[in-house]
């Protein structure tokens, strides 16, 4: 007779929403992480086509996907707003430039670069919600963005130069991310109306290359072009996957997932492409990494302690008992 305890139970609809919002959330930054393999493959183009191409491309295909999930009323809804409409070219003007330099980033051997940049991300969202929208810091807080702080002072000093492409990505996505939490409008609409906003200049480019012949594009190489229209679906499909992932998923879950993005770059640069790891840049890693850990740790306490905090207080229970006996970290705000 079979042991009872061995039998399989069938998942719950949460355990199953979970684990189909952890295989999107992997899949899409999975894809982000591998992102410099597409660019890779594409080096040969300049870079400015190349983005050309992306903004074109990208939104062909999210005019596809709006079309099928019948969502034109919120890009209506977006454009007729000005308040909304405005922050969307702020918005389109800083996702155009982050596409650029990372793509030039990836196309001339600065990779480890990029994947510091989007390491810092983090902890820049963190300072910039201080500073615009007065939210409150941790004391663990504080000392991460030190620690990512002195990561990239040392490698100032020590390299002699500015890290200016890791600065300029995680300062222009973070500025992004901070405008478009301003509007509201949905991932997919929003990137739509960005893509529209950046089309005609991109056209523009491409049909003035064009003219001069200086287009990579349609010049006889059919794999080239194929690699270049799939810039559309190299972009759309991560976003999609990501909204998926972020229905069904804690906050907490897709924190942790967002380090797989520069985790892969940063493997693909040292590993696949070769870019030298020297003792500085390991140095300014290992700060930044240490000032990851503390970072999330810190927010897991938090989170931990609000949702303590939200129980207590269905139960009924007042919630100066919550963490009474947990000394000096109870009273803390976000980080």
């Amino acid at each position: 007779m079979a042991d009872a305890s061995s039998a399989t139970v069938p998942a719950t609809e949460p355990e199953r929403s979970f684990r189909s919002g952890l295989a999107w959330g992997l899949a899409a930054y999975g894809s982000w992480g591998l992102f410099p393999i597409y660019f890779k493959a594409v080096a040969a183009v300049p870079a400015l086509e190349v983005l050309a191409h992306r903004v074109v491309w990208s939104l062909v295909v999210l005019a596809v996907v709006l079309t099928v999930q019948r969502r034109w009323r919120e890009v209506a809804a977006a454009v007729v707003e000005p308040r909304i409409l405005a922050v969307l070219v702020l918005t389109a003007l800083l996702i155009g430039g982050n596409w650029y330099v990372f793509i030039w980033a990836v196309m001339t051997g600065h990779m480890l670069q990029s994947s510091l940049g989007y390491f810092i991300n983090p902890l820049v969202n963190v300072f910039l919600g201080v500073v615009f929208l007065g939210e409150r810091m941790s004391r663990a807080g504080v000392g991460a963005v030190a620690m990512a702080a002195l990561g990239v002072a040392w490698l100032t000093l020590r390299a002699g130069s500015v890290p200016w492409v890791s600065l300029v990505l995680a300062f222009s996505f973070a500025f992004y991310a901070l405008l478009r939490k301003t509007a509201r409008v949905g991932p997919v609409p929003g990137l739509a109306v960005e893509t529209a906003l950046l089309a005609p200049v991109a056209l523009l480019f491409l049909a003035t290359t064009a003219s001069s012949g200086g287009l990579y594009f349609g010049t006889g190489s059919w794999r080239l072009d194929l690699l270049l229209a799939a810039a559309g679906l190299v972009t759309a499909l991560p976003l999609l996957w990501f909204n998926m992932a972020a229905r069904s998923l804690p906050l907490s879950t897709l924190g942790f997932l967002q380090y797989l993005s520069p985790t892969g770059q940063f493997l693909l640069a040292v590993l696949a492409y070769g870019e030298p790891l020297t003792r500085d840049r390991l140095v300014a890693f290992a700060c930044i990494w240490i000032a990851l850990v503390v970072f999330t740790v810190d927010q897991l306490r938090t989170r931990k302690r609000i949702a303590a905090l939200v129980a207590q207080k269905e139960a009924g229970v007042d919630g100066s008992q919550i963490g009474s006996g947990s000394g000096r970290g109870s009273g803390r705000g976000l980080g």
